[in-house]
């Protein structure tokens, strides 16, 4: 066997980024910006997505100096934006389009939870309307699916003519890597148990529609070359899971050491690290021939809790 090709399959070639342009709505903060955090450290040049401009400023310039530290490391930049409207993603893809040429792959992967109801007092019919209808608003629900499901797609065929482009570039980078968009879901897509989902239905209802969206836009996007594939996180630190809580150097969640998680999770660490899913990121960015999966990436959360997964 050659030394070339031994050496394009070394990790270092096979997850170098360069050239590569990704945009990330939620790139700030959460699992998003565990997801851009890996990228930019690997080559990438990142657009993240968020609804603070000035929060978006600062996340950039702190992570742009750390990776100025790094040999071959890319850029990220901060766009701000509304991903809940059709009209900010026809925005968002102009934004982008006027400084790059070419987009190889798009994370949805903004999302937020509301609408948590609190369990019943008592197995009749008028507790549970109190529960699951009167304490839950319509804003709840509309704002919820609107912000993880309707967004995405609105998204989804808005970058389409950059992912395009990408396709039919002349850069060498183009071969190496195919456009592609990938759907932040959730282990709750598929749960049948509430409490794995901090008791809220309309989170519940939004990641169970985005990962079916993830299934059937992949096969609507066939006959374009253009890949869509998921991932569903487990618990993951972050404001959505520990609100309150402090956010270390590096813009993750410290996980308090009375943190009471509500649900059974097998694998010994519990809680998810940016390492985990920032490598699930990077599989497939570099993975061809994975097209209309959604990754489960939950600690095990699911092999203990009813779901349909």
């Amino acid at each position: 066997m050659s030394t070339l090709s031994l050496d394009n399959l070394r990790a270092v070639n096979l997850f170098d980024l360069r050239s590569t342009v990704v945009v990330i709505t939620g790139g700030g903060s959460g699992i998003g910006l565990m997801i851009s955090s890996t990228l930019i450290a690997n080559g990438a040049t990142v657009y993240i997505v968020g609804p603070s401009q000035a929060d978006l400023n600062q996340t950039c310039d702190k992570f742009n100096a750390a990776a100025a530290n790094i040999p071959g490391a890319g850029t990220m930049y901060g766009i701000e934006g509304d991903i809940r409207l059709k009209s900010e993603a026809k925005r968002l893809a102009s934004e982008v389009g006027k400084r790059e040429r070419h987009v190889t792959a798009l994370f949805n992967n903004a999302g937020i939870l509301k609408g948590s109801f609190k369990r019943p007092t008592a197995s009749t019919a008028s507790a549970y309307v109190s529960s699951f209808f009167d304490d839950i608003t319509q804003e709840s629900f509309n704002d919820t699916l609107n912000t993880n499901a309707v967004g995405p797609y609105w998204l989804t065929f808005a970058f389409l003519p950059l992912l395009e482009k990408w396709k039919f570039s002349d850069d060498p980078a183009t071969k190496k890597f195919g456009p592609q968009i990938i759907m932040t879901s959730s282990m709750n897509g598929w749960t049948k148990d509430s409490s794995t989902a901090g008791l809220s239905y309309p989170y519940m209802f939004s990641k169970s529609a985005i990962g079916h969206a993830t299934s059937s836009l992949a096969h609507e996007l066939l006959p374009l070359g253009i890949r869509v594939n998921g991932i569903a996180p487990g618990l993951f630190p972050s404001a959505m899971s520990l609100p309150g809580a402090p956010i270390d150097e590096s813009g993750v969640a410290v996980v308090p050491p009375d943190a009471k998680i509500n649900f059974e999770v097998p694998v010994e660490q519990g809680w998810g690290k940016p390492r985990d899913v920032g490598s699930l990121a990077l599989f497939l960015l570099a993975n061809w021939y994975v097209t209309g999966e959604t990754v489960l990436i939950d600690g095990g959360t699911l092999l203990k809790h009813p779901s349909s997964y």
